[in-house]
């Protein structure tokens, strides 16, 4: 038998998973739509897994989740290991690049950045502004011209003279790609134009005031189109690295950090076919008020969160029971 490990990284556009065997190397994965439903999400990953899996000797031992539905999955999958986006994409990427010092991140609604020195994060930043620098930017606008986003990056390498797209903000984006496109503007140098706006969003925003230093690697769904990897290279001077596996970089962190954790016990795949619920109240129980959430499992309390002392939790425990 050989010892599995699962990672799951649930962000509010896709949902990312994979198994590692004990040398972290990848033996199943998985990338799909979240679809506004983490829950029916993961079940579906699990489907995939367990097919990947099906004839094999790995029995998955431990698993972990990451991304923005962490705890509501960590809970759902009974996970050994629950910890943010940063720390797995910086777990998983040392996994891969000992010496890096610079991390991009671009995914479906966020972006954000990790320095490293000697291997240890130092620094960090998030996107706080809308989301003009992400994945769902450029498929909104690949929507809006008519071209599947995957050919982005190929219709960018081949402009000549990329128009300048202000990129700080959707609204005026989208208004400034329309501009050019009624005026005449070839649509390889709109797209050009656009690959640049979310990189200068990026490094004037998420990277302001940051030190970027090579090696830099290049991570989420966006480090796929090569027109943003070029912007990168160019407006940093730097060379900038993309693994074929860059876009489960979280799950391989959370993964890792699962088996790290020692904590071992057999992965139960039945969980696709439970029925969950999560149910949101009020705690009144003092001025804090604390909007607490519970999971349930076929009914049953599993496990909840926000509150502010242990009094909220058996406080809503008891109104659900009611």
């Amino acid at each position: 038998m050989r010892k599995g490990y699962l990672g799951v990284d649930i962000g509010s556009i896709s949902t990312k998973a994979v198994v590692i065997d004990e040398g972290g190397a990848i033996l199943a994965e998985s990338y799909l739509w979240t679809e506004g439903n983490p829950i029916a999400a993961v079940k579906r990953v699990l489907i995939e897994m367990e097919s990947q899996l099906a004839g094999s000797d790995v029995c998955v031992l431990s698993s972990g989740t990451t991304g923005s539905a962490r705890e509501l999955i960590g809970s759902v999958l009974g996970a050994q290991v629950v910890k943010n986006e940063i720390t797995a994409h910086a777990m998983g990427t040392l996994s891969l690049h000992p010496d890096v010092h610079t991390i991009f991140e671009i995914g479906g609604q966020d972006s954000k950045i990790i320095v490293l020195r000697d291997g240890v994060p130092v620094d960090y930043a998030m996107n706080t502004l809308c989301a003009a620098g992400t994945g769902s930017f450029l498929s909104s606008q690949s929507r809006r011209l008519g071209i599947p986003v995957e050919e982005f990056g190929d219709y960018a390498l081949r402009s000549q003279r990329p128009t300048k797209i202000a990129g700080r903000c959707t609204v005026f984006a989208e208004s400034d790609l329309v501009h050019k496109a009624q005026i005449g503007y070839a649509i390889e140098d709109i797209i050009a134009g656009l690959c640049n706006a979310i990189v200068g969003n990026y490094l004037n925003n998420v990277g302001k005031g940051k030190e970027i230093q090579p090696p830099i690697v290049f991570q989420g769904g966006v480090s796929k189109n090569v027109g943003v990897v070029e912007a990168f290279k160019r407006l940093t001077g730097h060379d900038v690295q993309v693994d074929e596996c860059g876009h489960l970089m979280g799950a391989l962190g959370i993964a890792l950090l699962a088996r790290d954790t020692g904590v071992e016990r057999e992965f139960d795949f039945g969980v696709r076919d439970m029925s969950f619920d999560t149910v949101g109240d009020e705690c009144g129980g003092c001025a804090n008020n604390c909007e607490v959430v519970c999971v349930l499992r076929n009914g049953e309390f599993v496990d909840g969160w926000g509150n502010r002392c242990a009094t909220g939790i058996e406080r809503v425990k008891t109104t659900l029971r009611a």
